[in-house]
């Protein structure tokens, strides 16, 4: 019919659709296609496993299926209308097979193609000589695309720009990569359908701006309360003084009953190392697991996570033992149980690992919390308190990355080179660099060309020819190895393993191996290596029967806990003292949870005598107090504080803390910290009274005296490093050819240190010092919290020996010096000593 409404039309073959599977279309699938069909730009806020792929998938089908593009296939890049963007390549196979059949289905015969850093070059040159209608990529292959010769003609007939999964994007310098590259599409196709999914964050509104820059950009909601069922797994007894650690692998024989009755378990751990040994763990308490049992992290070689992906989906594997890798949107329809190990810290994070379970819409996901030390506890009960109200951790947009832009720039300098007014006004419709001054501009032009003030006497920091308002690269040399620097993730140099015979197993850091000898023996991937030799960029080894003495480190930070569950953490604390105060409360690890706590959650009843305990050698703070414990032991003179506001601020607090007690008097301080408070110990005794009179919590001179109490010049040359990386101010190495992670140091600190000395007004070093003092020093948080000590009161207690409280942040202070071993031994030691004490 002539006059039929398309977006009614299109409505119809969508339900017709879901019809044919006798599925039953959801309200916001609806809402979101006939958005999608009005042209309207958006972004969908949908739980994992409802359905979301398909809300913006099929309108992209419909919508060429009742305006076909004139142009067929055969016509170079011109036939790609839809680009995909996916923050992980673990997600791009599953979603590029969903989505082909779909296509099928709706008889198109379009092509859904995929473009990671895994598609093999013969694979992408075809690509650039005919795309598929659907391409499926990351932010860093789209960049790549940006790098290659009369890329604009790929992206003429570009229609829809998806990019999924837009809140792990948007805080990190990859969501930076993203915000370029629409702003660069935009210009290319002004009509351009800019959407994005994600899951349900602080900030919605926030992020969907960021996304589309656009005020008229709808945000859909699915309106979906999927339900979670969480248990926490219990220790049959807990030990009143915990420490981190001394749970975890414990409890691994109340983690098999949960696998034997699961169909296909997920075990998610923190790191790449807790992965690897939990694995270990495992097969050794039950070797029956053995073809049942696989790993899944980013260090092993792509077919491996193929293939255990693969039997995920066909249900061949009873438990696989993974990190974030696993995270996202890959649907594991047999996956019906997660185990979480550790806690994760923030509540964004537990809920996307919960729904790794339960993968289809109206399931429900399951997810068991696994504590590594007893107060973790306090964190599963707070997590059960987040998802009853709903309460998620807002996301950050960065702002100002003068690293990104250069690369940017370097990028289009590549390929056709840039007209630097036009450019210009593209960037700065971005959000981050919505106060882009030209000043900053025309620095970053002449860094490109020139090298900047400092470099300029160096060829090969002039990169780009200027004619004009006309900038690109002409020096092929420079130009390959730009395309091979792309990205904006920095880690330590990679070394891959390599069976002597042939044969790739994955990689580890070069910091690791540097410290191999030959016939050193290491778990890796699952088993026993010995090392061998190095050639090249390759580690070679050999299987061994041989006991592993090491397990690879992989560097990255510890998980910092948000503020949203430090806050639920109190406010549990809170909850025990109201009821605590009803009936005398025994510290006996043995004795059944008063009357009185029975309502209180399954964690805090559990956690009794250890808050029993802490209650009776000293208090619990609530939440408008703040407490100090101030006691002396042989090693010392101990202060412990507890804000209860993360490691992270805490690790800065303590140093601002200490810095301004010797203000007062010449002392000198060690440090340890936890999520929950900060220990300083000295040789000498601690004049707490007296410094609490001179405003030690203070706002005021904050900087000045966080600058003073830490090495603020090392934390910024830490961040240069990646910095000198993504700008192209160092080059990383070719595939094949090494460059040590000490050379690479090397280099950069000479850059910043010239750059510091000679050249005060480079914005990579500002940049720089603005990163340490906003990431690795999170001021904001560290103000917020101080603002908030200014309002409480201040308990001091002298307690005899050290409380459940200060006690996990004693062993974390002594586990730097010690083995795990030994660490074991000091511990049982201590432990036994304060239970006579307590009785």
């Amino acid at each position: 019919m002539p006059n039929q409404d398309p977006i009614q039309t299109g409505l119809a073959l969508i339900r017709h659709w879901f019809a044919q599977r006798n599925w039953q279309i959801k309200p916001f699938q609806e809402e979101c296609a006939t958005a999608y069909l009005s042209g309207k730009s958006g972004l969908l806020n949908a739980p994992t496993g409802s359905g979301k792929t398909y809300a913006l998938w099929l309108p992209c089908l419909v919508e060429a299926n009742t305006h076909p593009s004139p142009l067929g296939r055969g016509r170079g890049g011109a036939t790609l209308q839809i680009l995909w963007i996916t923050p992980l390549r673990a997600l791009s196979k599953d979603l590029q097979k969903a989505m082909q059949t779909a296509g099928d289905e709706m008889g198109l015969g379009w092509q859904v193609g995929l473009r990671t850093g895994d598609t093999e070059s013969k694979e992408r040159q075809k690509q650039k000589k005919q795309m598929p209608e659907c391409l499926l990529t990351t932010p860093e292959s789209l960049h790549i695309l940006f790098a290659s010769k009369g890329y604009e003609d790929l992206f003429k007939n570009l229609k829809t720009v998806v990019v999924d999964e837009w809140h792990e994007l948007m805080s990190t310098k990859r969501g930076v990569q993203m915000e370029l590259a629409i702003s660069r599409l935009v210009a290319i196709q002004p009509t351009l359908k800019i959407w994005g999914i994600s899951a349900t964050i602080g900030n919605l509104d926030e992020a969907c701006t960021v996304l589309t820059h656009s005020k008229e950009a709808v945000i859909i909601k699915a309106k979906i309360a999927k339900k979670i069922e969480i248990a926490s797994i219990l220790p049959d007894v807990v030990e009143r003084f915990p420490w981190s650690g001394h749970l975890g692998i414990n409890l691994i024989d109340k983690v098999l009953p949960i696998i034997e009755q699961s169909q296909t378990t997920l075990l998610f751990t923190n790191t790449r190392a807790q992965t690897e040994i939990w694995y270990q763990k495992l097969l050794e308490k039950a070797p029956e697991l053995a073809g049942l049992i696989a790993m899944h992290h980013g260090s092993l070689d792509n077919e491996i996570r193929t293939w255990v992906e693969n039997a995920l989906h066909e249900g061949k594997l009873k438990i696989v033992v993974c990190t974030s890798s696993l995270d996202l949107g890959v649907d594991f329809r047999p996956v019906d149980t997660v185990i979480q190990v550790g806690s994760p810290k923030g509540v964004a994070r537990f809920l996307q690992r919960a729904g790794r379970s339960g993968h289809r819409p109206d399931a429900v996901s399951k997810i068991y919390f696994l504590p590594t030390h007893a107060f973790e506890l306090l964190e599963a009960a707070a997590l059960k308190e987040a998802v009853q109200q709903g309460l998620i951790e807002k996301r950050e947009p960065i702002m100002h990355s003068i690293d990104v832009l250069v690369q940017y720039l370097l990028t289009l300098a590549v390929s056709d080179g840039f007209d630097s007014e036009l450019l210009y006004n593209e960037v700065i419709k971005t959000n981050c660099y919505q106060n882009l001054t030209k000043a900053e501009w025309a620095w970053a032009l002449d860094f490109i060309t020139t090298g900047g003030n400092s470099l300029s006497q160096y060829d090969d920091y002039k990169k780009a020819e200027k004619e004009g308002n006309f900038y690109q690269i002409k020096k092929k040399k420079i130009a390959f190895q730009h395309r091979l620097s792309i990205g904006t993730i920095v880690s330590d140099p990679m070394i891959k393993v390599k069976y002597l015979t042939g044969g790739y197993i994955g990689t580890v850091e070069e910091s690791f191996i540097s410290r191999l000898n030959e016939g050193d023996i290491f778990w890796f991937a699952g088993r026993n290596l010995e090392f061998a030799m190095m050639k090249e960029m390759n580690a070679l080894v050999r299987k061994t029967n041989k006991k592993a003495g090491m397990l690879p480190r992989w560097s990255g930070g510890r998980l910092m806990l948000s503020s949203e569950l430090a806050e639920l953490v109190r406010e549990k604390l809170e909850n025990y003292l109201d009821f605590s105060v009803s009936a005398p409360l025994s510290v006996s690890p043995l004795t059944s949870p008063a009357p009185s706590l029975m309502s209180l959650p399954i964690e805090l009843q559990t956690i009794a005598p250890i808050l029993a305990l802490q209650q009776k050698w000293s208090i619990i703070p609530r939440k408008h107090q703040l407490l100090i414990e101030v006691l002396e032991t042989k090693e010392g003179h101990h202060l412990f504080v507890y804000p209860f506001e993360g490691r992270g601020v805490h690790e800065v607090l303590a140093s601002l803390i200490a810095f301004r007690i010797s203000q007062l008097k010449p002392i000198t301080f060690s440090i340890s910290m936890n999520d929950y408070g900060f220990e300083l110990l000295s040789d000498q005794e601690i004049k707490i009274e007296k410094a609490l009179e001179t405003e030690l919590f203070s706002t005021e001179n904050l900087l000045e005296d966080v600058m003073a109490s830490v090495n603020e010049t090392e934390m910024a040359k830490r961040k240069f490093r990646d910095i000198a990386a993504i700008s192209g101010l160092i080059f990383q190495g070719y595939p094949s050819k090494y460059i040590s992670k000490k050379h690479l140091q090397s280099s950069t600190g000479l850059l910043f240190d010239v750059f510091q000395k000679y050249d005060s007004e480079n914005l990579l070093i500002g940049q720089a010092h603005t990163e340490a003092m906003n990431f690795a020093l999170d001021l904001k948080r560290l103000q917020t919290a101080l603002e908030k000590i200014k309002n409480q009161e201040i308990i001091l207690k002298k307690p005899i020996q050290p409380t459940p409280f200060a006690f996990p942040i004693l062993v974390d202070r002594i586990r730097a010096l010690l083995s795990s071993e030994s660490l074991e031994d000091r511990v049982k030691k201590m432990t036994i000593s304060l239970e006579k004490i307590a009785g």
